[in-house]
């Protein structure tokens, strides 16, 4: 894998951030409010990373008719470093015109990058819960292209109610499920990274945030967890110095 973005110490503005898991919906609109002022702190930033599930569901581009989702592309739009979005398991079927309409760049779910010197691999995290084999098969059909035209071409409420019962099934099913099964494999980590070359994963998806250090082949690694936006939305701060989460509640300075 070739690095697609590159970032160097004393190069740009010397800060890059991350974000995962924003969930946003009408139901949750603080996280509408995080999002803002996640954008505030753009200025100061080479870029900002949306790694997946920036919304609740999305089940096609027409959702941007809804308000909510156009005031969420409105925000993005303001953002003052270039911005990329990755699909999550809820989210992918985001298209060309979210792209256009908030001002994004959609990436391919793993992007590698070069992170002030560090080979970096981006991804959602969902790949990497190999043990959760139901949820894999699932996800191998609904990726399918003709799936997807299939499904796009059924009416828009027909589509959200199929999001809404496969969020319930989700539910569920998770809710039996023991804990280690949800969460990623060491051994699809351990593949991932001797098979990309990087010596760091940054990703969401598990909910569960934590800065893990690890050994592939002799060769020390590290992993990030971006945590989810369901309590306060965070994101993830890297310089050329190190990294640091920055909250964004309302009683978080910006």
């Amino acid at each position: 894998m070739r690095p697609r973005h590159d970032y160097l110490a004393g190069n740009g503005r010397g800060a890059v951030l991350f974000a995962s898991d924003l969930h946003l919906s009408p139901q949750h609109p603080q996280g509408l409010e995080e999002l803002r002022r996640l954008i505030e702190r753009t200025p100061a930033a080479d870029a900002l990373y949306l790694l997946g599930d920036i919304f609740e569901y999305w089940v096609g581009d027409d959702d941007l008719l809804e308000p909510f989702n156009q005031a969420v592309a409105e925000a993005l739009r303001y953002a003052e470093c270039p911005v990329y979005a990755m699909h999550g398991n809820r989210d992918f079927l985001l298209g060309h015109a979210f792209e256009v309409a908030a001002g994004t760049t959609l990436l391919p779910d793993p992007t590698p990058i070069d992170l002030f010197g560090v080979p970096t691999l981006l991804l959602h995290g969902d790949t990497l819960c190999t043990d959760d084999v139901s949820y894999q098969r699932f996800r191998a059909v609904v990726r399918r292209g003709w799936v997807q035209h299939l499904f796009l071409r059924l009416p828009h409420d027909w589509r959200r109610r199929f999001a809404g019962y496969t969020r319930q099934r989700s539910r569920a099913a998770q809710s039996r499920a023991p804990m280690a099964v949800l969460d990623v494999t060491p051994d699809a980590v351990a593949a991932l990274l001797r098979e990309s070359g990087a010596t760091r994963l940054l990703h969401g998806h598990t909910h569960r945030p934590a800065h893990h250090q690890l050994r592939v082949d002799g060769r020390p690694c590290q992993r990030w967890v971006l945590a989810d936006w369901y309590g306060v939305g965070t994101a993830l701060r890297v310089t050329p110095e190190g990294a640091e989460t920055i909250r964004l509640g309302a009683e978080a300075a910006v």
